[in-house]
């Protein structure tokens, strides 16, 4: 099934997806991504003894404000009232890695899935941020949608989904 492009108009110039006529649905998206670290960086954070301060706290409330930004930042978001957005880390120490999650919700008539992804990404970044001056060499990596529920195109789980 070809999809149709909704991004543009009948001349080709960029727009914003006329949203006026869909129905307002609950919708939620989850998006991860990880950054692998060293033993020092994974050390101090686990110790809480980054000299920047709670590195996990603070990325926790940048990847929120992130997400409340996504319009600003993504040229053609809509702006959406966010319901809840959370926030949570899994650290691998064997692996030096820290994963994210970013879940958003809200009540709405376009999806929360560039919000989850903008929210994982800067957490990711401030991490980056508060932990160079221990070591610059990280990567941000493996960031992707995990799932989304609600809206037209329906429910959505990474891997499952092959098709589109």
């Amino acid at each position: 099934m070809e999809k149709e492009f909704t991004h543009f108009d009948e001349r080709g110039n960029a727009i914003m997806v006329d949203v006026s006529g869909k129905d307002e649905t609950s919708r939620t998206a989850v998006a991860t991504g990880a950054i692998i670290v060293n033993e020092d960086i994974i050390s101090a954070i686990r110790g809480n003894t980054m000299k920047k301060g709670d590195v996990l706290g603070v990325a926790r409330v940048a990847g929120i404000m992130a997400v409340k930004q996504t319009a600003s930042l993504i040229p053609m978001c809509h702006t959406l009232l966010i319901n809840k957005c959370t926030v949570d880390f899994e650290i691998e120490s064997e692996n030096c890695l820290i994963r994210t999650y970013c879940t958003v919700k809200c009540d709405g008539k376009t999806g929360v899935e560039m919000e989850a992804l903008t929210g994982a990404t800067v957490t990711l970044l401030t991490i980056y941020d508060m932990c160079k001056a221990v070591s610059k060499e990280m990567v941000l990596t493996d960031v992707h949608l995990v799932s989304k529920t609600g809206g037209k195109s329906g429910d959505f789980k990474f891997g499952e989904n092959a098709s589109e």
